[in-house]
């Protein structure tokens, strides 16, 4: 998810305020101790803007009711002191980095907010020859370089813009690009657009996938992501692997290398024209429902000054400007936020509440299968009665000629030897529990098949306690029970 905003973003957003230029700074509230609204006054009484800056992500006039600190910060203090009722007179890009100075007031009265818009951000207030007069993130780069109060500010220290990229140099940086580097990576230094209008024209131009491969026996090492300034990388490794790479022709294919960059420098040249239009992309997440119909929520990703190719099959919400794209964006963050936790919220209940479901669906199905398996063992008891009781009063009589547990499972072999059919029926002595396992099958099962397959048989649990009618009425009533708990469930 974008989160702050990039080359392009300051490009265009630049662009689009400088009819802000000649406003009046009417009031400064601060949100947090990050972020600043500037109230703009034009020439008439009712015309009136918000300005909305925040360090190191964003910048852009807005419509929405922030919330603001009751009593106003330190910094907030400073700025009201020196800018209010002072006209803004310019607002530019400092070179080609991320870095944008409103000034407001002329001559010796101007004074510079100069907004840092990478890393960790910041906020400087300066005078007319540049001295910082307050800071929010005092600190130290390198050993000389200081940012603090009473300290001048290095404009020097920006990014200057790259020169026009001409067919001789763009020939000399592919020479000299590693083996493996990606055309994007190459041209990000090189373009001052930002990586989303170099990924738009190299895929609009079919080389988005194109590497440098060079024909040398000696081992280069893998192209690696250079990071960017503020320690961002380009592009993850992941994201290389998943493109099927293929070589960058000299010949063939630097003509259509040549025009993406042209066409590159053209958006950079529309973009400066303050007439970009605004759009957010989107993502559909589908939202569930009990009743099965199908609502969807959209959910913000990325905000852009042009609809890039590579989002072109993704959902998108169309603004008459930039700055109303990044207001929406912005101002609807936290809500969406609380939007997709209740959509998380009730995919998860959906879930248990299906899970529940099934697991209620598969009790009451074990249920059913439990009385068919109870009814069929009672039926069996029942239609063999007469075996059941034998085997029943054999096995208690031998428990109470007070025979051992070794004895009894020897007598019951013996038996089953000699093919006694009460004994052959036994499954398993079960004397632990005063159960035993007999094996039965339905006597009067007539089927025309009988002498050509074996009888179904079912091993059924007898208690020796209980007589063979007991037992059946066991079983039933166990069925019965079942049923019951079906019923209520």
């Amino acid at each position: 998810m974008k989160t702050r905003f990039n080359t392009f973003d300051i490009i265009c957003g630049v662009a689009e305020l400088q009819k802000l230029v000649g406003w009046r700074v009417n009031q400064i509230y601060d949100v947090d101790n990050k972020t600043y609204l500037f109230r703009m006054q034009g020439t008439g009484a009712v015309e009136k803007v918000t300005l909305l800056i925040e360090s190191g992500t964003r910048f852009h006039t807005t419509r929405f009711e922030w919330p603001k600190n009751m009593a106003p910060s330190g910094f907030s203090m400073k700025l009201r002191k020196h800018l209010k009722n002072k006209r803004l007179e310019k607002v530019q890009q400092m070179g080609s980095d991320r870095i944008v100075d409103f000034q407001f007031g002329t001559g010796d009265a101007a004074y510079h907010v100069i907004l840092e818009l990478y890393d960790r951000g910041n906020v400087i207030l300066t005078d007319y020859e540049l001295t910082t007069l307050y800071i929010l993130r005092p600190h130290t780069e390198g050993e000389n370089l200081r940012f603090a109060m009473r300290e001048k500010y290095p404009v020097e220290r920006a990014k200057q813009p790259t020169k026009e990229l001409e067919l001789e140099a763009l020939v000399k940086l592919l020479e000299n690009a590693r083996n493996g580097d990606y055309l994007r990576q190459i041209l990000t230094p090189n373009l001052d657009c930002g990586p989303a209008v170099i990924e738009h024209v190299l895929l609009s131009h079919g080389l988005d996938n194109h590497v440098i491969k060079k024909e040398t026996t000696e081992e280069t090492p893998e192209a690696e992501d250079k990071p960017e300034k503020g320690g961002k990388k380009q592009r993850k490794k992941q994201q290389n692997t998943k493109l099927e790479q293929k070589p960058f022709d000299m010949v063939n294919d630097l003509p259509i290398l040549q025009q993406a960059v042209k066409d590159a420098q053209e958006l950079i040249a529309e973009g400066n024209s303050g007439k970009s239009k605004g759009y957010i992309i989107q993502v559909k997440e589908e939202k569930p429902t009990e009743n099965g119909t199908v609502e969807f929520f959209f959910r913000n990703i990325e905000f852009h000054p042009y609809l890039f190719i590579q989002f072109k099959n993704f959902e998108k919400a169309t603004f008459e400007s930039f700055m109303e794209a990044v207001d929406e964006f912005y101002s609807t963050q936290e809500s969406q936020k609380i939007d997709m936790k209740t959509l998380q919220q009730e995919r998860e209940a959906l879930k248990k509440l299906s899970n529940v479901k099934n697991d209620h669906a598969k009790r009451l199905e074990e249920l059913t299968k439990v009385q068919d398996v109870d009814r069929k063992k009672a039926e069996l008891i029942t239609s063999n009665q007469s075996l059941v009781d034998n085997a029943i009063r054999a096995v208690q009589s031998a428990i109470a000629s007070q025979l051992s547990w070794p004895d009894i499972h020897e007598l019951v072999k013996e038996a089953q030897a000699n093919g006694d059919a009460v004994a052959s029926s036994i499954k398993q002595l079960k004397l632990e529990t005063n159960h035993i396992s007999l094996m039965l099958s339905d006597p009067y099962d007539n089927d025309e098949d009988d002498d050509l397959k074996d009888p179904e048989v079912t091993v059924v649990d007898v208690d020796l306690a209980l007589s063979a009618w007991a037992n059946a009425r066991r079983y039933y009533d166990m069925k019965r029970s079942a049923a019951q708990k079906k019923k209520k469930k």
